[in-house]
Formats: structure tokens, C-alpha cells, sequence
């Protein structure tokens, strides 16, 4: 049977409409992000990496930003399910912290043990967990005990090239924590996001595991996002920082778009954004959030330093549209 992109699947249960997600961005992923993804074909969002510590802690952000599942994720034409994916070093912790999580109305809690900062790492959490199997199993069964939800975890190979801790974890995982899934980016921790990924590596993951296997890293356009699927056998594949500022990949790789995306869509686009970091933050701090989404859509619509400039010194959301040249409120602002 051929296999299809636009496939609907499970995951631990939960009913996926296609096999495009958008993969957890740090400091990225919030509710509007994943909205935007959805309205764009993805079937599963998963969110920003959030600390288990500072959800069982209380902390007041996160727990009402960071945390935040919008209603707008679940309404008609919205797309599919949302994953919650949380980071931590602490089994007491992360059961109540995914406890929390399911609350939100998650369908899925992710667990990040292939994060290469070293400000997680030196906690204990993301990639340090491949060299701490016994702990991370613990994690995970703790993360399916507190929320009640299925279990997934993102993995890298192993800190260095060379080192295969990590896929030696994720058969642990699966066969000691009965996680439901595995998200693979085949590249070591020491490479963060450069080299070629081992696709190689992942299909034999795919092969052997009883899970499902998805697939992350280096998948920035719909031809090689195509031919890394079918290579792979991965049951899912996952648009990170190919999707920044594009939203329109995803209808690429689903086959509902040719070409790219016209001024006119993209400053469209760019007004979306601005509305919904003004609901998420309100006007003062939208302002200064935002600074770090310009640039990829600035790359989008062909401009140079110049508008990149006068962006980054924009103090309210008015003047970045009229920075943009957005029709109709750039004259207001």
C-alpha cells in the first residue's frame, strides 16, 4: 500500500488527521504558533519545551503562557491534537508537572530528553538523560502515571558522534516505560542543528521499534521532507525551523500548494501574528516579543537590513504594521 503524507493515524490512541506535525520549538511553540501551523495543514502541534520544575513550583508564566492551550486549537478546520512537552530531571516532579499538563487539555504529553543547551543539560535534563537510562525510564513512567495520557519522547542519538546512548535508551523506553512514541533527530547532541542528519539511523529505529517512529531535523523544504518520509518508513514527520516564518511548508508537503506565497499573503500573514501576540501578551509586551518573529518574515517578503532595523527599534504592535506597510492600519498607526 502506498504511503501518504495526508494518512491519518494513532498515537497511544489518539486519532491524528495526517502525518505532519509541528515539532516542539524552544521559546517558540506557543498557542498561536501551533494555531498557525494547524491552519495550515498540520495535524499534531506539539508545544515549546516547558519546565516541569516551574509547573509543579507554580511559576505564574509559565503556567499561564507557557502552559496555555487557547480554545481556538480545538474549534472546526483547526487541525489536530495538541502535545504538551516538558523537560525535567525529577520523577516525583514530573508526575505532578504532567498531572498539570493534562489539566490544560492536552491529548499528549512529550518528554524532551535530546535538548543540547547546555543550561538544560547541566541540570540533568534533555540529552544528559541518554547517559542516565534508569532515571529517564523513571521520567517517563512518571510523566504516563501523573497526566493519564500516552507518553512520547524526543531523543538525539547520543551527546558526540559515536555515541549510541541514546538509541540504546529509546528501546529502554519503549520497553521498560511503554512509551507510545519516539521522535528521532538523528544528529548528536554536539551538533545541535548542523551536519546532515543519519536518516540511516532512523530507519533502522523505524524497523525495530514497536512504536511509532517520527522523524525531526534538517526538513526544510516539501521535496526533502517527501523523500526523507519515504526513505525513513517514519510513521511522522516533524517541521521545526523550516517553518519559521513559513507557515506555508506545511501545505507544501501535504500537496495543497504550489509555489510560495505572495506579498499579499504573507503581510496577511504578519497581521495574524500581530493580533494573536497582543491576545497572548497584550500590547507592551507583544511589542517586545515579536522583535524575534520579524526577521523570518522579513527574509520571506525579500527585504534587507533596513526594515529588519526599523523593526528591532518598533515599540508597540502599530508601528511594526506600519513598518510592514500592512494596508489599512499602517495609515492609523
Amino acid at each position: 500500500m502506498t504511503r501518504s503524507l495526508r494518512d491519518s493515524w494513532t498515537l497511544g490512541g489518539v486519532e491524528i488527521p495526517n502525518r505532519v506535525v509541528l515539532a516542539p520549538l524552544a521559546g517558540i511553540g506557543n498557542w498561536f504558533v501551533r494555531l498557525q501551523a494547524k491552519r495550515y495543514g498540520a495535524g499534531l502541534a506539539v508545544s515549546e519545551m516547558v519546565s516541569s520544575h516551574a509547573i509543579h513550583y507554580g511559576n505564574e508564566k509559565t503556567c499561564t503562557e507557557l502552559l496555555r492551550v487557547h480554545p481556538d486549537e480545538w474549534r472546526a478546520g483547526a487541525g489536530g491534537p495538541v502535545s504538551i512537552q516538558l523537560f525535567g530531571n525529577d520523577p516525583d516532579i514530573m508526575r505532578s508537572a504532567a498531572a498539570r499538563a493534562a489539566e490544560t487539555g492536552a491529548n499528549l504529553i512529550d518528554l524532551n530528553m535530546g535538548c543540547p543547551v547546555p543550561k538544560v543539560c547541566k541540570t540533568g535534563a534533555g540529552a544528559a538523560l541518554v547517559k542516565d537510562p534508569d532515571l529517564a525510564v523513571e521520567i517517563a513512567r512518571a510523566a504516563a502515571e501523573g497526566s493519564g495520557l500516552p507518553v512520547t519522547v524526543k531523543l538525539r542519538p547520543g551527546l558526540r558522534p559515536g555515541d549510541r546512548n541514546g538509541i540504546e535508551l529509546a528501546y529502554r523506553l519503549v520497553a521498560d516505560a511503554g512509551i507510545a512514541g519516539l521522535c528521532i533527530h538523528p544528529r548528536h547532541a554536539s551538533q545541535q542543528h548542523s551536519g546532515r542528519p543519519d536518516y540511516e539511523l532512523a530507519k533502522r529505529l523505524v524497523e525495530e521499534l514497536p512504536v511509532p517512529v517520527l522523524i525531526s531535523g534538517g526538513l526544510r523544504s516539501a521535496e526533502l521532507v517527501r523523500e526523507v518520509f519515504e526513505f525513513t518508513g517514519a510513521e511522522a514527520v516533524l517541521l521545526a525551523r523550516g517553518s519559521l516564518g513559513n507557515p506555508w511548508l506545511f501545505e507544501q508537503v501535504l500537496g495543497d500548494r504550489v509555489g510560495e506565497p505572495t506579498r499579499e499573503e504573507i503581510l496577511t500573514e504578519v497581521d495574524w501574528i500581530l493580533d494573536r501576540a497582543v491576545e497572548h501578551l497584550g500590547e507592551g509586551r507583544a511589542a517586545r516579543y515579536l522583535r524575534k518573529f520579524y526577521p523570518w518574515y522579513v527574509t520571506r517578503l525579500g527585504e534587507g537590513a533596513e526594515l529588519q532595523d526599523r523593526l528591532q527599534r518598533t515599540e508597540t504592535v502599530a508601528e511594526a504594521r506600519a513598518a510592514f506597510g500592512i494596508p489599512a492600519l499602517a495609515a492609523a498607526a
